[in-house]
């Protein structure tokens, strides 16, 4: 049985961006496990960090990261595939980043996350050894995808990486951020049509994240209106040779 290891920075990034994908990899026999690298939990947060809770309707109270690191179980359960797993990484408001415009500035000088996040990507690569790997290819700018993106560059991975365009980020600007275009463009493009049996799926995972729904979409009613746009298709750019067929997925 082929294995897929998808590299998520948040808590949804890889259901909103290539879950349809996922879907249809499990259905074709593969196991696809999506692994989410800032998880962690984070007591009492003050400041922006607290701001970010706030802002979806949550009480300060709420273990914000657990709530959505249950999310993420109930997306994976919608996709077909494995149980998530959940690395301890905290996400930028919890490392300096104080302000929406910060996420989508540059790394901070004193942001090591990258080479925290290196050896512990390449020990979850050893450990479920995939015959393909997922990961953003940062679009947006946000700093958590940007470092995600450098931890994995560094390492020398031999599976073949889809790079998947970070999705709605990619439709928030008519010309979104993409700070690290240079590393992809030489890359093919891949072109995922998906079937309506992962369109589907694709959707209930994505509304399975109910935290984020209102904040990132407008409710489930702006969710679909944004998935319709897309026509059923994911794009990514390639690294390495893909030797198993996938149905759906063509160059182009």
């Amino acid at each position: 049985m082929p294995t897929a290891l998808a590299l998520s920075p948040h808590l949804d990034d890889a259901a909103f961006s290539c879950g349809g994908l996922l879907a249809s990899l499990a259905r074709e026999g593969w196991h696809v496990v999506m692994a989410t690298l800032f998880t962690g939990s984070v007591a009492d947060p003050t400041g922006f960090a607290l701001a970010c809770q706030l802002d979806k309707g949550l009480p300060a109270e709420v273990d914000y990261m657990d709530l959505r690191r249950s999310e993420d179980v109930r997306a994976a359960a919608e996709l077909g595939i494995a149980p998530p797993r959940h690395l301890p990484f905290r996400e930028a408001p919890h490392r300096g980043y104080g302000s929406a415009p910060e996420l989508f500035s540059a790394p901070r000088a004193d942001d090591g996350i990258a080479a925290q996040l290196a050896p512990a990507l390449a020990a979850l690569i050893a450990a479920v050894n995939p015959d393909l790997i997922l990961a953003p290819q940062g679009v947006g700018g946000h700093v958590d995808h940007v470092q995600a993106v450098r931890a994995l560059q560094s390492l020398d991975v031999q599976p073949p990486i889809l790079w998947w365009r970070d999705f709605p980020y990619t439709v928030r600007e008519a010309t979104p951020r993409e700070p690290l275009a240079d590393l992809f463009a030489a890359l093919p493009v891949q072109r995922m049509a998906l079937d309506p049996e992962a369109q589907a799926r694709k959707r209930a995972a994505c509304a399975a994240y109910a935290s984020q729904i209102g904040f990132q979409f407008g409710g489930v009613a702006g969710l679909d209106a944004r998935l319709a746009r897309e026509e059923g298709i994911e794009r990514f750019r390639l690294t390495g040779r893909l030797d198993a067929a996938i149905s759906g997925l063509d160059a182009g």
